[in-house]
């Protein structure tokens, strides 16, 4: 059966659908309550930021085009012990972080309609929406490919349509609430603290979360047309169009209606600065795909991480069965199992499993700059393509990837992170403790010691 790859324009889209979620729709107002008028500014930087590191992850991609991403990346600059470890906690990480997006999308459609949002009710809704994930992808890809082009399509009109409508209210009504913003008050007291370069360098890290998931699109490179050319290409790009967006968007909610911005409670933000009804169901209705197409694309990347490590035999080889339709469904439903078990073990906390999925991204963002530089330097450790070598993406750009990745480490409120409130006083929060030995030791473990009895199994067979 021939198989149906992603062209180029259909991996700037995945790119795109991989970024965009949930965050622009329901917290810009987090940014923007931090720095007020300089919030375009945070977002830029951040951009900036994500360039750097998206440049640097589409160098590797030129050198390996093996499926797995970070993984490939990984195994190829430093071997097989580091690849091993480096996939374990990136497919670890990203089945949580599909789990959190899943639950983001269940606990946002239940707010907008009213709904009950019990244990029971959430867990209802998390199984249909993994089941209906599910079938899109048993569809094929070609079915998956139409229905993640079109979920793409569906958020950034839904974001174009805003700034466009922005842009029209602000022309009619010659009215610009920009500069009232950094003057607001409420109960007496200024709604916006005072500028300080701490609070700016941690809005410029909040925003940069907004832009990360550009890591995980070179997961599938197996399934896209020529991969070492197209994703150095596609990546760019799609951080570019995603830049253009949020920064139009934010300065837009800004101008239009700043106050609606940082104090609404609805739980899509940018439908407060709006009254009209269309627009503000227009608006729902992006959010919503926005979020069931990020779902869409998880469930694309995270599974064939697993399936990379099992076509290498690093984990165990059964793993890397497909249907007759190409589908990878055993590392799937792995995937799956980790996807919406650990969010159920947590009863659906999103910050205690928010932190699981996001750590180890600061693992990756050393490595694989480190990795790009060892293969421009020619010492990697297996086989790369013999890419055209270049000293500024390969070299410069991997530098500055690791500087900012270092500045965002030192910045990151880490005990917050592993810790709750409780009793008035700040305690370990040992649900993200567990999750984070489980998928930095225990997983690991496991997946080594199955692997270790299959090689040795297929090795007394030969004997």
């Amino acid at each position: 059966m021939t198989k149906t790859k992603l062209g180029f324009w259909s991996i700037v889209l995945l790119a795109i659908n991989s970024i965009i979620g949930s965050g622009i729709f329901l917290t810009p107002g987090s940014v923007v309550s931090m720095v007020g008028t300089k919030a375009p500014l945070a977002y830029f930087l951040a951009a900036l930021f994500a360039a750097t590191l998206a440049i640097t992850f589409a160098a590797a991609a030129k050198y390996v085009n093996k499926s797995g991403a970070a993984y490939s990346y990984a195994k190829a600059a430093y071997g097989e012990n580091m690849g091993f470890y480096m996939g374990v906690v990136r497919f670890f990480s990203a089945s949580v972080a599909w789990g959190v997006m899943a639950v983001g999308v269940i606990r946002s459609t239940y707010s907008i309609f009213g709904w009950n949002q019990s244990f029971g009710n959430i867990t209802l809704g998390f199984v249909v929406l993994m089941l209906i994930i599910m079938v899109v992808n048993l569809l094929g890809r070609r079915v998956f490919t139409i229905i993640n082009d079109l979920s793409t399509i569906g958020k950034l009109g839904a974001l174009i349509l805003l700034i466009i409508a922005g842009t029209v209210v602000l022309l009619k009504t010659g009215d610009n609430h920009f500069a009232e913003l950094d003057q607001l008050t409420s109960r007496g007291k200024p709604l916006i603290p005072a500028f300080t370069t701490s609070d700016f360098v941690m809005a410029v890290i909040s925003a940069f979360y907004a832009f990360t998931g550009f890591e995980a699109v070179a997961t599938g490179s197996e399934d896209m047309q020529e991969p070492e050319k197209n994703l150095p290409r596609a990546i760019p790009l799609a951080i570019l169009i995603i830049a253009i967006i949020y920064i139009g968007t934010i300065a837009i909610a800004m101008m239009v209606n700043p106050v609606a911005l940082v104090k609404t409670k609805q739980v899509v933000a940018l439908v407060a600065i709006f009254h009209n009804q269309v627009l503000q169901d227009v608006i729902l209705a992006g959010a919503i795909i926005s979020m069931f197409g990020i779902n869409v694309a998880a469930s694309f990347h995270t599974p064939r991480v697993l399936e990379a490590m099992a076509n290498e035999n690093q984990v165990p080889q059964f793993i890397a069965r497909r249907t007759k339709l190409n589908f990878p469904l055993v590392s799937f439903a792995i995937t799956l199992l980790l996807a919406v078990g650990i969010p159920m073990a947590f009863q659906y906390s999103l910050p205690t499993i928010i932190v699981i999925s996001a750590t180890v991204r600061f693992f990756e963002f050393i490595i694989i700059p480190l990795g790009v530089i060892r293969f421009y330097q020619g010492k990697n450790r297996e086989a790369i393509l013999p890419a055209k070598k270049n000293p500024f993406t390969d070299v410069v750009m991997p530098v500055l990837a690791v500087i900012v990745t270092i500045v965002l480490l030192a910045r990151y409120d880490w005990i917050s992170e592993f810790s709750i409130h409780q009793g008035g006083h700040m305690v370990a929060n040992w649900y993200a403790i567990f999750g984070m030995a489980f998928g930095f030791i225990i997983l690991p473990a496991i997946l080594f010691l199955l692997t270790r009895r299959e090689r040795q199994a297929n090795t007394n067979k030969e004997n």
